[in-house]
């Protein structure tokens, strides 16, 4: 079962995480990912007292672009001191309201990247009113940050070139590879469900397959157990067997899926730093060394808002923290999944479901792409558009795709290729899915994405043939 899709359903109604800007003294204007619980645990107040003196009657329930009154006395903004010394060859900035990293990047001439290093800014997405930045005004900053895991002038591998899009789709049994191939694949993906012990050799099968069909591949390594047991996840047998893996020769490697959530990361554990520290970093070192070719894919994040710190964390602040825990120095594509689309991508207002970004494309996009300030590309691991057309209905929690037809899904497909070939944020782009069977109507829908339709038409592979420049 795809957990992602469920949670982004019935979970991201529930509440959204925290983006605060502030706006004057005691009001803050609210943002997409904002719930009050959030917003009372940055400015020291209670979720009753906001609610309270702001007249909400439902807590669960705030909307971005209203404004919040924060009761005198309670509200912490962030420090604003400017820096002791500011360093030469750069300029001061004091940030105002409306202000964006990328808006005043593009008024001094320099980048967000560029922000972001000389101000040690955690969280590119989150600059308060009256914060003093840096400001570049000489030559911009040529490496980014952390140790080099082979020699050379940069300290981290750089992030892959903007020019080489590239599409590829998640299969089940590779069983049309002749449709995938006129649609513009180039990439197979596989996800293999690994217990500690397995044995690398378990996807040399689906490797060679690939490759003789003349596809790259991409292997998604996650746990074989749904809600895992805390403390279940082996790490050191991981590492060992991504290394192994790695050494087989596939183009890609995702490491794990979806660990913001407790259908894939013990619950009570669930932390950037943890994934970051135990997981990611050891994977990367091992894959480099026995393959550096392999490109090293962050596990994509369940698309969600709903957040309690325990059983799942937003997106949108687990993706924060893998940040501000180094995540960059050991990922050469940010994992993202978007599979709970029901408008066209370039929209973003108008889905059933609701207002948060995790329905939408280009929102999800961005957030992914400048939390990590532009130093990466992001890699969709993941997506697709569920039509219930050829079967019997939806499950409940995916009734927001009822009115999805099969020609919408090839229209949305290719127009979420083209935005992401034109745009340079995207390095891979893979469909969710081609030829998935399974159809459960009281659970997992995967057959409803399936390009390959149960009649076994496919109108996506003309869609996506026309604009991959398909002859």
């Amino acid at each position: 079962m795809k957990k992602s899709r469920v949670v982004a359903v019935v979970l991201a109604l529930v509440g959204v995480l925290i983006t605060v800007t502030v706006v004057s003294a005691f009001t803050y204007q609210i943002q997409w990912g904002d719930t009050l619980w959030g917003l009372s645990r940055h400015f020291g107040t209670t979720v009753d007292t906001l609610a309270r003196v702001n007249n909400i009657s439902n807590p669960n329930l705030i909307f971005a672009g209203h404004y919040l009154e924060i009761p005198d006395g309670t509200a912490v903004p962030p420090p604003t001191v400017p820096p002791p010394t500011v360093p030469p060859g750069t300029t001061t900035y004091v940030v105002q309201r409306g202000d964006t990293l990328s808006s005043i990047a593009s008024r001094f001439g320099t980048t967000v990247y560029a922000i972001v290093q000389l101000n040690n800014i955690p969280n590119p997405n989150l600059i308060f009113p009256g914060q003093v930045l840096i400001i570049p005004v000489g030559p911009l900053p040529t490496t980014t940050p952390g140790p080099s895991p082979t020699p050379g002038p940069s300290p981290t591998p750089p992030p892959p070139p903007t020019s080489n899009f590239e599409l590829g789709g998640q299969t089940l049994s590779l069983a049309y590879p002749e449709r995938m191939q006129y649609a513009g694949m180039t990439w197979a993906k596989f996800q293999y469900k690994w217990t500690a012990g397995d044995s690398p050799e378990a996807v040399t099968g689906v490797i060679n397959a690939a490759r003789n069909q003349g596809f790259k591949v991409l292997v998604s390594v996650t746990g074989a157990n749904t809600y895992p047991a805390p403390g279940s996840i082996n790490f050191a047998s991981l590492t060992q067997f991504l290394s192994g893996v790695a050494a087989l020769g596939p183009d890609a490697i995702e490491v794990w899926n979806e660990q913001n959530i407790d259908f894939e990361w013990p619950a009570g554990e669930i932390s950037p730093v943890s994934y970051v520290n135990n997981m990611l970093a050891p994977a990367y070192q091992a894959i480099k060394q026995a393959n550096p070719n392999v490109i090293v894919i962050s596990g994509a994040l369940a698309p969600t808002g709903f957040d309690n710190g325990y059983n799942a964390w937003a997106d949108n602040r687990y993706l924060t923290g893998m940040w501000q825990a180094g995540a960059v120095n050991y990922l050469d594509c940010i994992g993202v999944h978007h599979n709970a689309g029901a408008t066209s991508p370039t929209v973003t207002v108008g889905h059933p479901g609701g207002s948060h970004y995790s329905w939408y494309f280009l929102p999800t996009l961005n957030l992914y792409h400048n939390t990590f300030a532009g130093t990466r590309q992001v890699c969709f691991t993941e997506l697709g558009y569920l039509s219930p057309e050829g079967f019997p209905g939806l499950p409940p929690n995916f009734s927001w795709a009822a009115n999805t037809t099969v020609a919408n899904q090839a229209q949305w497909l290719a127009e979420a290729v083209t935005l992401s070939r034109t745009g340079g944020k995207v390095r891979l782009l893979t469909v969710y899915n081609v030829d998935f069977t399974e159809f459960d109507i009281t659970g997992d829908p995967q057959a409803g994405y399936a390009i390959i339709r149960p009649d076994t038409s496919c109108p996506a592979c003309d869609s996506l043939h026309g604009v991959m420049g398909g002859n």
